[in-house]
């Protein structure tokens, strides 16, 4: 299976031959690194470069929210080298390099598809995400299932992301109909807070229960929140835009008036 794996890796190489390869990029961001290399280049450590790296994923999500593929294809290439300068830097401090990193991740994708490159069978995806998470149980061995979630995870991504593990573990409700009593009795317990610490708590929770509903219509929290931001976003530019072309003082309008506006920016938007 591994030769023949090395056989379409070949065929693709000599198609794709009149194009730069990886390790010509990787002998770039080293001669941007290096000692006649770039100042700034050279100077960036994994911490320097981490702002960087979370605002290209960002940037590449957007791209794929507006469906522009020449954004993708740019963000894909920002992403491609905040990793090859991780790599690089890693190779500097003799901890690994770029060819670690591809041997590393080959085997785990080939341990992870046993129906494509082992003899497991499997019937549909739910099959294959159940032997994922199983290959995932043993690789993570007796960790609990709620650990390993990276800490600066967005909050409704990571309670979504906890709430799947969980979820998977058999915690979870056997039909929709207890996370709506949970979602009635969470808005119950937040109407009965008596202080403010009361009221962030019962919020949080309140947040949570959404989340798990959410999960149980397969709506990703994290992305319908975003999107919601990028149409209330869009509709009020809308609205500040139609104020100024009636030489209206947007601040200034009722709320009536400017309720009046946000129907028309929807109009405009649908």
């Amino acid at each position: 299976m591994v030769l023949l794996l090395f056989k379409y890796v070949d065929l693709y190489n000599s198609v794709m031959s009149q194009r730069k390869s990886i390790y010509e990029l990787e002998l770039i961001v080293q001669k941007l690194t290096g000692t006649d290399g770039c100042p700034w280049d050279k100077d960036q450590t994994h911490e320097s470069l981490k702002r960087h790296f979370v605002e290209e994923c960002y940037e590449f999500i957007e791209a794929i929210d507006l469906g522009d593929s020449g954004k993708l294809l740019d963000e894909t290439g920002d992403i491609l080298t905040q990793i090859m300068f991780h790599a690089d830097i890693a190779r500097r401090e003799n901890k690994f390099d770029l060819g670690d990193v591809i041997d590393y991740v080959a085997d785990k994708l080939i341990r992870r598809h046993p129906h494509i490159f082992g003899d497991v069978k499997v019937s549909d995806k739910q099959e294959v995400e159940t032997n994922w998470e199983l290959i995932k149980e043993k690789e993570r061995g007796s960790r609990s299932a709620v650990v390993g979630i990276p800490n600066q995870t967005p909050a409704l991504a990571y309670a979504q992301l906890m709430q799947d593990r969980v979820g998977k573990e058999g915690f979870d409700w056997s039909q929709i109909g207890g996370v709506l009593a949970k979602l009635s009795e969470e808005i119950e317990e937040f109407t009965r807070a008596e202080n403010q610490i009361e009221k962030s708590a019962e919020f949080g929770d309140l947040l949570f229960t959404l989340v798990n509903f959410a999960r149980w219509q397969d709506i990703n929290a994290e992305d319908s929140l975003r999107q919601a931001n990028n149409r209330f976003k869009k509709r009020y530019i809308t609205m500040e835009r139609l104020s100024r072309e009636r030489e209206q003082s947007f601040k200034n309008l009722s709320i009536v008036d400017k309720q009046k506006l946000w129907n028309e920016a929807k109009l405009l938007d649908s």
